[in-house]
């Protein structure tokens, strides 16, 4: 049987068209999507079948029949992780004869964070960027130390990067960063207040500064006219290509690369995928939450699923996905759709991850300092 027919994907994208509505009531979302998603994956793990002494909670998890797991993950990852899913159910239940069920949580990679960090019970976590999973050891104490250490290549199987998705024939001329800020160009990309998408088109547009002999007064005067050409600003990154796509809003998409590779191919001509000459290295990695792992007794399942993304099969399914491959051999045979590019490390631009997220994106940071939501006209 198929685990993509028996796999229940929980859904927890927030999307918001108002800009300053997000801002509000980001906190308030993550509450609810805690309780409702903690509620109905509780459920469902009662309902696997187990035997006696997993059903007790003292058993390993290698002696149960069946196992299931919730991955917690950043918004545009769905159909990654439903073909990986799928292959690593098939190899661990030849392997082990154990059926594996992984259900699925989407959403803004901070907001996803927030939720685990308030009870949403993932036994592992893929999201976006670094201080989104590191938040739930600091906030937490879900994770242990080192975290980041325990898996190849800093537990990172896969890296991706920010490039431009424009309209047919690209009527607007977009060919690199400094275009998107000429003539009346909008822009569509989300929050970085609860996007991981969002957060890295902003260092991408800083870097692009930076990184090509500007200065850091000239990046945030940049980032501040491009800012004013965002119409909406949606919670994550499919709620963006939502308002792209589906809703024609705007000229110019600043998306993941896997997100926008998807969006040209289902447009059928309709839009346009535009590479920039550099963009920042993207870096999602993965972790096993310790502490409900031990809870649930799945820590031995849990792990196997996130190295299988290791083994050759998986990084080819990650490839097909328009991820790019921790296994640069493999990425080599996909060079026709990931193609060479220029990519900086935030260290360019920041300490680290940690240090990027305070100096840009804290409260009263660079992006508060100059983001001003539009206000309602009032009718007279």
């Amino acid at each position: 049987m198929s685990v993509s027919q028996s796999e229940a994907l929980v859904q927890s994208q927030l999307s918001s068209h108002s800009r300053d509505a997000v801002m509000r009531t980001e906190t308030k979302f993550a509450f609810v999507l805690a309780a409702v998603v903690l509620a109905y994956v509780g459920c469902n793990r009662a309902a696997t079948p187990t035997t006696p002494a997993a059903a007790t909670g003292t058993g390993k998890s290698a002696a149960a029949s069946s196992v299931t797991l919730l991955n917690v993950s950043y918004d545009p990852t769905r159909e990654l992780w439903r073909d990986l899913n799928a292959e690593f159910a098939k190899v661990y239940k030849r392997e082990k004869n154990v059926d594996v069920t992984i259900k699925q949580s989407h959403g803004g990679s901070t907001t996803q964070a927030r939720a685990v960090i308030d009870g949403l019970d993932a036994d592992v976590v893929t999201l976006a960027m670094f201080p989104d999973t590191d938040a739930i050891r600091l906030n937490g104490r879900l994770l242990a130390d080192g975290w980041a250490d325990r898996l190849p290549n800093k537990s990172l199987p896969y890296t991706s990067t920010i490039v431009f998705v424009v309209r047919k024939g690209n009527p607007k001329g977009i060919k690199d960063w400094p275009d998107l800020v000429k003539g009346d160009i909008e822009i569509v990309t989300p929050n970085p207040k609860t996007s991981g998408n969002g957060k890295l088109s902003l260092l991408a547009a800083w870097g692009s500064v930076t990184e090509t002999g500007g200065s850091e007064e000239d990046a945030l005067k940049y980032i501040t006219e491009l800012y004013k050409r965002v119409p909406v600003l949606d919670s994550g990154a499919r709620g963006s290509t939502t308002t792209f796509v589906q809703k024609g809003i705007g000229d110019v998409h600043l998306a993941w690369e896997n997100e926008a590779q998807l969006e040209v191919q289902e447009a059928r001509g309709a839009l346009e995928l535009v590479y920039p000459s550099l963009s920042i290295l993207a870096e999602p990695h993965v972790a096993v939450v310790d502490a409900n792992v031990d809870r649930h007794d799945t820590r031995e399942v849990a792990e196997a699923y996130l190295k299988f993304l290791y083994t050759d099969d998986a990084q080819n399914i990650i490839a097909q996905h328009f991820y790019r491959p921790a296994n640069e051999e493999i990425g080599k045979t996909f060079v026709a759709t990931l193609p060479p590019l220029k990519r900086f490390p935030v260290t360019a631009i920041a300490k680290d991850w940690d240090g990027a997220q305070q100096k840009f994106f804290a409260e009263g940071a660079i992006f508060d300092g100059i983001y001003k939501p539009q206000q309602p006209q009032q009718v007279q």
